[in-house]
């Protein structure tokens, strides 16, 4: 059993009710793994500007810092102990000054679909809300007739702009749901996004002294897979901009990446960066663009 704490740890988690329920995801299994008692542990919500700005779609906005940023400065000026953060909002290239010290098990990484039973049953010309240009390119590859359109808010009003006709239907990860207590939508064969169903928890990489606190609830098959996924996006130079998919068991990585439209895909499966070099040497001009800077 890791030392006691001289002080509450503090977690630093954004105000939404996912992101606090896989706060409190972190803190129990914490307790569990330590016996420590519920005063040993505070959640700290922080508003990021992801939270404050919903009328733009995420790549409009500055990419993933607008989920982190804010709780990167917390850690570094002191503020909290630790972030706990959706892995697949992380961006792929992080401040030297933090570490992901560890990942909890993952949960089932698929989308899920809201509205119908499946995309073949939408009807002609659906209206899909969804601001993921990943979603966006693979429901085009499989419907061309579809129309997407940007959707923010928590997965409760998301919920709730289908509910009441503003989409005919959207997606939505299946692990959000499950965590929320949602048993809504229908699991997708869709490859999803690299490190979606992840909880990661950060800290100042020079925190060794929080590593041992850590090292007991870090799920290494989960911590290997999403270190993999996070390579190849490095490897293929995409930005929340760009249409790709990724899905990873150990250091092997399925992947796909799409044209805005999904009018093309490559995919294929390897080691990260070496499965990143075949499928752009294999895209069209256009598409390796979108990547290749």
């Amino acid at each position: 059993m890791a030392k006691a704490l001289e002080r509450p740890l503090r977690i630093g988690t954004r105000g939404s009710p996912l992101a606090l329920a896989q706060a409190r995801m972190v803190a129990d299994a914490l307790r569990a793994a330590h016996g420590w008692d519920e005063g040993a542990i505070e959640l700290v919500p922080i508003i990021t500007s992801g939270d404050v700005v919903r009328d733009r779609p995420l790549a409009e906005l500055g990419g993933k810092a607008l989920w982190t940023k804010e709780l990167d400065a917390c850690l570094i000026d002191g503020r909290t102990d630790v972030s706990v953060h959706s892995m697949k909002d992380v961006e792929t290239f992080r401040p030297g000054a933090l570490a992901i010290a560890a990942m909890l098990e993952r949960a089932d990484a698929r989308d899920r679909l809201i509205g119908a039973e499946s995309i073949e049953a939408l009807p002609d010309g659906a209206r899909v809300g969804t601001s993921s240009p990943r979603r966006t390119a693979q429901l085009l590859r499989r419907r061309p007739d579809l129309r997407t359109a940007p959707i923010r808010g928590n997965v409760q009003t998301r919920l709730d702009k289908v509910a009441r006709g503003d989409f005919d239907a959207t997606l939505l990860a299946a692990a959000g749901l499950d965590r929320l207590g949602f048993a809504a939508g229908a699991p997708l064969d869709l490859l999803p996004a690299p490190a979606q169903g992840a909880i990661g928890v950060e800290i100042l990489a020079a925190r060794d002294d929080l590593r041992t606190h850590l090292d007991a609830i870090d799920h290494g098959p989960t911590h290997e897979a999403v270190d993999s996924e996070r390579a190849f996006l490095a490897a293929l130079g995409g930005d929340c901009r760009s249409a790709v998919a990724a899905l990873a068991a150990g250091a092997l990585v399925r992947a796909e990446i799409l044209s805005p439209d999904g009018s093309e895909v490559q995919s294929g499966e390897g080691e990260p960066a070496d499965l990143a070099r075949r499928l752009l040497a294999s895209a069209s001009p256009g598409l390796r663009a979108m990547f290749v800077a």
